[in-house]
């Protein structure tokens, strides 16, 4: 609240010089109410989590995998996608094709390869980033996966070959 003061002087006149206080406390303790009102009643967004099933630790056998069973995405720069579905030592340049995000154009080509595989239940993604790839491509990589309900997928590495014939297309 505030205080009025009034001082007399020594000969016995009033002046009527009048200092106001204001007490700061009440509006301190408003805004502190004001501020915990608010952290109580806001919804704190949570973090989007995507699943990424990794294998068990310890040691394991390798796989053998039947190439009409698998379909191999390489993730390049720009959000460029290309998917092959050949044997590596018959990969050549019109085996590699480009496939975008867009009409769901990804997730068109993983389901006709699952619906043209051997053995559905083992059909297998393999997704093989390059170094010039970007990281929003690798999720919308997954989240294509998520929605064709692909189980089983695997990040690699590109070797030789696919780094030669993926140069050759990012120059064409």
């Amino acid at each position: 609240m505030a205080e009025v003061q009034i001082k007399e002087q020594a000969n016995g006149k009033r002046t009527h010089r009048k200092l106001i206080r204001v007490d700061m406390t009440p509006m301190v303790d408003l805004g502190f109410l004001l501020i915990t009102f608010f952290m109580f009643t806001t919804n704190f967004s949570k973090p989007n989590v995507m699943d990424v099933g990794m294998p068990a630790k310890g040691p394991h056998k390798p796989t053998e995998m039947d190439i009409k069973n698998s379909i191999t995405f390489i993730l390049g720069k720009e959000g460029q996608v290309f998917y092959y579905q050949e044997e590596k030592k018959n990969l050549n340049d019109k085996s590699l094709k480009p496939v975008s995000f867009d009409k769901f154009q990804v997730t068109k080509t993983i389901e006709t390869a699952k619906a043209n595989a051997k053995n559905k239940d083992i059909f297998t993604v393999i997704i093989k980033p390059t170094d010039d790839s970007q990281y929003k491509t690798m999720v919308d990589m997954l989240d294509e996966l998520a929605i064709t309900k692909s189980e089983r997928y695997g990040i690699a590495e590109l070797n030789d070959r696919e780094k030669e014939l993926y140069e050759k297309k990012v120059k064409e």
